[in-house]
């Protein structure tokens, strides 16, 4: 069973597009993949966001829609990831920015022991098709230092897709307090103190126009936000790079190397990804 969630704020015009690939990406690979549902996470939309995603659900790939009224796209991923109980679970960007062969070398990863797959769009081997002004890269260089000062061994923080084993996702989730641009930071501090393997992979990444983070508006608050990150996780320790040993997890439900379909929940937040190059 394979669970793809998208939390969703005002994607009427984009959300389609992605679930038609979807579509098209689960019925190739049906006989892998198992039963799959969408869970569309309408985070409070004024548009017809939530009604297009029930319109979607087919009998091929069921849609449910969960209505977060928190606004921000952290606070519509933990929603959408606390929705679910697969064994695996995951987000991406409702735009589809990132091409969805990520989600076999997520899959072979999961396979291999990981236990976080992230994409990222600053490893050897990504392709990153990124427009942006002179002050939106600058402001993005200057966020991943900080970023990468709580994540350290970590290029992409920023990148909107990750794939997790169900049961430490939404451990980390529970705890995860960021609800803007800057929560992928906290959810990964958390995870690696939890004692998560997290795997950094590259990515195919098209920028998408109709971004919902405007650097004018949002840029302040993102550097705050990282702040405020630090501070409340401050307890957990200093951040190494690589696996974490903080404290041993719980025996996944998953056995590694069997041979079988595995649940995989998606999140995917309406919200375009924070500073689409960070």
């Amino acid at each position: 069973m394979l669970h793809i969630v998208i939390p969703a704020y005002n994607e009427e015009l984009r959300l389609p597009r992605t679930l038609r690939a979807l579509r098209r990406f689960v019925a190739e690979r049906r006989p892998f993949l198992g039963e799959v549902e969408v869970l569309v996470v309408d985070n409070d939309s004024t548009d017809r966001t939530a009604e297009i995603g029930r319109a979607a659900s087919t009998p091929g790939l069921p849609v449910r829609v969960v209505h977060c009224a928190r606004r921000g796209k952290g606070a519509a991923v933990r929603a959408g990831l606390l929705a679910s109980d697969a064994d695996l679970v995951a987000f991406m960007d409702a735009d589809g920015a990132t091409d969805l062969s990520a989600l076999d070398e997520s899959w072979r990863r999961i396979r291999l022991g990981a236990d976080v797959v992230i994409g990222s769009r600053a490893l050897a081997g990504s392709v990153a098709d990124v427009r942006s002004c002179r002050a939106r890269a600058a402001g993005a260089a200057a966020y991943r230092r900080l970023a990468r000062r709580l994540v350290p061994g970590v290029a992409d923080t920023q990148c909107g897709f990750k794939v997790m084993r169900g049961d430490v996702a939404r451990a980390a989730v529970a705890e995860l307090t960021a609800r803007g641009f800057s929560f992928d930071v906290e959810l990964l501090v958390r995870l690696r103190a939890a004692g998560a393997r997290i795997d950094e992979i590259p990515v195919t990444w098209t920028d998408v126009p109709g971004s919902t983070f405007v650097p004018a508006r949002h840029g302040a608050g993102a550097f705050t936000e990282l702040v405020a990150i630090a501070w409340r996780t401050r307890h957990l320790g200093t951040p190494v790079a690589g696996r974490a040993t903080a404290r041993p997890r719980t025996q996944s439900p998953i056995p590694r190397p069997a041979a079988v379909a595995l649940p995989v929940a998606i999140a995917v937040p309406a919200a375009a990804s924070l500073l689409s190059e960070a």
